[in-house]
């Protein structure tokens, strides 16, 4: 992971605001502001950035290149300011759960307007290891440890069905006389008040916004007063897209944590678009007052493409000091015709030339407009729709595009730069079919 002068800037920012709920947990104007918004177009590197969090707030043991140390220890190298650091080990050091999902990989139906609270108790209830897919079941086993009765359940059951419970709760349907016998066992309830429960448990089952927090708070209670648990959500500006209900959704859940849990549970999404650009294709549809979500998301973060410029040339193009010295001398005996030969006018956009000879360095074998331009093909893709749709994880496609290209040039002399073209196999793969055949059409 590579921390750029962007990515410390939001670290900072992150921390700092993480920090404040930490050090003063009886103020409810601090404690309530829970929500973190993080955008950026395609390629902004938003996904990777939530990802290294999770690593960060888990700060489990890793191992790498044969050493094991937490995850905030990996960071001390990469980040030069030590207040920040100090700041980072503080706010990691009490226990944290992390649950990080993309939101609409989750989601059973977008249908509903309770779609995302939908999505918040799945994988709640995943994490706590209830029944993920049947809400109503893990409030069964919610109900039964909380009794101190399911590991009970869990035997009876098992002594009954010759299955675990975990293996078979998805069926459970199918497992009714076992799941009755080892529910009146857990309980010690009647065999006709265990009927009445299982016809009736998924009808009666009440899922409100109330609940879910009720149930976080319960958690993190169990824990300890120090836990904390951490929602981070990828891609939820494009799940929710002009729907005004699932904004609603969102704004109340943020709400309701923020009271509830006094600072202890966060929510951190992701979006293409920053908080108000969303909430102006909400606003155009009705009128409704978001301003609640504007006061629980106070704290943003907006990656740029920036980002990818630098990610790419210390992860991709690091050089030997002898290559160094080779480029530069190329670039003193070209660097004019380069700068000729890649000026652009009339394109709508600017394309960056070759400053001078470091940037020839650090770029090569690239030309600095590249990073730009593929990004913007890579955008353009993913809007058009169709297989596009599931460049998911922008900087990754980036990275492995210039990777690829680069590898094609790999054995030619040091007078190369990688033509555009050189993109084209990795781009090719999310082409709709309609538009590869046109563009096979063309080589023939």
């Amino acid at each position: 992971f590579v921390v750029t002068k962007e990515l410390d800037q939001h670290l900072r920012k992150f921390f700092e605001s993480y920090l404040e709920t930490l050090d003063n947990p009886n103020d409810p104007d601090i404690t309530g502001k829970i929500g973190v918004w993080v955008s950026g177009f395609f390629g902004s590197g938003k996904s990777h950035f939530i990802k290294v969090l999770s690593y960060l707030l888990r700060n489990q043991e890793h191992s790498h290149e044969g050493e094991s140390k937490n995850a905030v220890d990996f960071f001390e190298s990469k980040i030069h300011d030590s207040i920040l650091f100090a700041d980072i080990k503080r706010a990691v050091a009490s226990n944290t759960d992390v649950i990080l999902f993309n939101i609409d990989s989750k989601a059973d139906a977008k249908s509903g307007r309770d779609a995302i609270l939908q999505v918040f108790l799945k994988v709640l209830n995943e994490m706590q290891g209830y029944c993920p897919d049947h809400p109503h079941i893990a409030h069964m086993e919610r109900y039964l440890e909380s009794k101190g009765k399911l590991e009970t359940f869990h035997q009876v059951f098992e002594e009954k069905s010759g299955s675990s419970w975990i293996e078979e709760r998805d069926a459970y349907q199918f497992n009714q006389d076992e799941v009755m016998a080892a529910w009146c066992s857990a309980t010690g309830q009647s065999q006709e008040a265990a009927e009445k429960w299982f016809e009736e448990a998924e009808e009666v089952f009440s899922l409100t916004v109330e609940n879910f927090c009720q149930w976080v708070k319960e958690y993190l209670d169990s824990k300890g007063k120090n836990h904390r648990l951490i929602f981070l959500v990828d891609e939820v500006g494009q799940f929710i897209g002009g729907d005004t209900h699932l904004m609603l959704n969102l704004q109340t859940i943020a709400e309701e944590l923020g009271t509830f849990c006094k600072g202890r549970a966060w929510v951190l999404v992701t979006s293409q678009e920053d908080i108000d650009a969303v909430l102006g294709e909400s606003q155009s549809t009705k009128s409704h007052d978001f301003s609640k979500i504007q006061g629980r998301f106070k704290t943003r973060l907006s990656l740029s493409s920036a980002n990818v410029d630098e990610v790419i040339q210390e992860r991709l193009l690091a050089k030997r000091q002898e290559v160094k010295s080779e480029l530069e001398e190329i670039f003193r005996q070209k660097g004019d015709i380069l700068r000729n030969q890649l000026s652009f006018s009339k394109v709508g956009m600017t394309f960056k030339k070759f400053r001078d000879a470091d940037d020839f360095v650090v770029n090569y074998p690239f030309a600095p407009y590249q990073f730009q331009l593929v990004q913007k093909i890579f955008e353009a893709i993913r809007k058009v729709g169709a297989t596009g749709t599931h460049l998911s994880r922008g900087e990754r496609s980036i990275l492995d595009a210039f990777q690829s290209a680069g590898k094609q040039v790999a054995d030619e002399d040091l007078n190369v730069l990688v033509p555009l073209y050189r993109f084209y196999p990795s781009i090719e793969s999310f082409l709709d079919t309609a538009v590869k055949r046109t563009i096979d059409q063309a080589k023939d």
